[in-house]
């Protein structure tokens, strides 16, 4: 009996004694994992604090402020935070720029429905699909304006007859489309920057750093929303042509008092990536010039007085030419040069800080057709109304930015990005291709009695 629970007794003191030592493996696993937790915590918590506070977007400078990148930084980090009695590898690991800039959008995403809300957006959705049918249209007029303008050359080329220069809206339009834009509709007490960019020195146009390993399972942000939330976050948060006109912020006068800013036009250059202000702005008001083409040729289609007054005009300048087709064409060309004559005067509606609705009325109509003949002359004094349910230059930006290529505008929103760290905020060594967003490491290390314990251990912005 004695031996017999004295066998028991050594069972049990071996079963709790095996107890005892699972758990305190356990506890040993615990208690690295707690290091490396609090390590990675600490290394991310040493983030970049200008790109928070002036863009609201975390990253991890993985080059420590030297402009070159290593692993080895990040891992030295970690063992300065106290997990440097393990081996550290980085299994996967994600910039700002990779995949399209997806850690960027992401993290803009999160910001942006967590400060306006995710049904905000929702409910601008409803007018993007009115966004993309304007842009169709847009291209479909512009060949129509050509065709136009074929057929009534190919008809006074049969009649072996010519329209006169003198009071004709479809060769003074034509004279206006060649010449420069910008003089046509900038504000007369406005200067155009003349500020460039050195394209060599940008993020998009030289050779990136990239990360390894895909973060599927740690979740992506909402493709189908991001495009919209982008441009939101973009007008939120960089400058464009009319924020020193009257009305604007306060401050957006005085954002490049140091004169360090690469460019002014910030919002501009994400949408048209040229070297200069004047370059992009140019090309953003080309842009909106047909955007403002379609309404507006829209609706004088459907106005009965309008077509009368382009059909009256039409016979006088064909009285000579005696032939309905060519002043059925030539009524058509008037209405198109209208069109055109009264999508300048939008621009310059726009650019003078003023709203411009986006389906246009007999009521807030601009230009007469008298006045057509007179745009871009010493007697041309017009500056554009303010239409006080229509929509102001930002918001047309709005619609722009999101027919633009998502990726294509995040790129060029850190090519913005770094070039204000490094000029304004004198950080040369910054490069937005090597700011982390997300990282898993895994580790190795060794417990007592030659036990070795890997895990790994995953942290990313949000």
């Amino acid at each position: 009996m004695t031996a017999f629970l004295s066998l028991i007794f050594i069972l049990l003191v071996a079963f709790i004694g095996g107890i005892m030592e699972s758990a305190s493996i356990q506890l040993a696993k615990n208690y690295r994992r707690a290091d490396t937790d609090r390590a990675m915590e600490s290394v991310f918590a040493e983030y970049q604090k200008e790109l928070l506070e002036e863009y609201d977007i975390f990253a991890l400078d993985g080059s420590y402020e030297t402009g070159q990148y290593g692993e080895q930084n990040i891992i030295d980090r970690l063992t300065y935070y106290g997990a440097g009695s393990m081996e550290h590898e980085l299994e996967r690991i994600q910039f700002l720029t990779d995949r399209g800039c997806l850690g960027f959008c992401g993290q803009i995403s999160a910001y942006m429905e967590h400060k306006y809300g995710l049904n905000v957006m929702k409910d601008m959705l409803g007018m993007t699909s009115v966004w993309g049918q304007q842009e169709e249209k847009a291209e479909s007029y512009a060949r129509e304006d050509q065709a136009c303008q074929d057929r009534l050359d190919e008809l006074l080329s049969e009649q072996d007859g010519e329209l006169p220069d003198e009071g004709n809206p479809i060769a003074y339009a034509g004279q206006l489309k060649k010449s420069p834009i910008l003089s046509l509709v900038v504000p007369k007490d406005r200067t155009v920057s003349e500020k460039r960019v050195d394209s060599q020195e940008l993020l998009s146009a030289r050779e990136r750093n990239t990360g390894y390993g895909e973060f599927a399972d740690v979740g992506e942000e909402n493709g189908n929303l991001s495009s919209l939330i982008l441009g939101e976050y973009l007008l939120e948060h960089f400058t464009r042509f009319t924020d020193n006109t009257p009305g604007a912020s306060p401050d957006a006068a005085s954002l490049d008092a140091d004169g360090l800013r690469p460019v002014m036009y910030e919002v501009e250059y994400i949408l048209a990536g040229k070297g200069s202000d004047r370059e992009n702005l140019e090309s953003v008001v080309k842009k909106l010039l047909l955007m403002r083409f379609v309404p507006n040729y829209t609706y004088i289609q459907t106005d009965s007085e309008m077509r009368a007054e382009a059909e009256s005009m039409a016979l006088t300048l064909c009285t000579l030419l005696a032939v309905p087709a060519i002043t059925e064409a030539a009524a058509q060309g008037i209405l198109l040069a209208w069109a055109y004559g009264e999508s300048v005067m939008d621009l310059r509606s726009l650019l003078k800080g003023n709203k411009v609705p986006l389906i246009k009325t007999k009521e807030s109509w601009q230009l007469q057709l008298s006045k057509l003949l007179t745009l871009g002359t010493e007697e041309d004094h017009s500056e554009g109304r303010d239409a006080e349910n229509g929509l102001d230059y930002s918001e047309y930006l709005r619609i722009l930015l999101f027919l633009t290529k998502k990726d294509t505008a995040a790129l060029r929103a850190l090519d913005i990005i770094e070039q204000n760290l490094r000029k304004v905020h004198g950080q040369m060594y910054f490069r937005a291709d090597l700011c982390v967003s997300r990282l898993e490491m895994k580790s190795v290390c060794s417990l007592r009695r030659g036990i070795r314990y890997d895990f790994k251990t995953y942290y990313g912005y949000r």
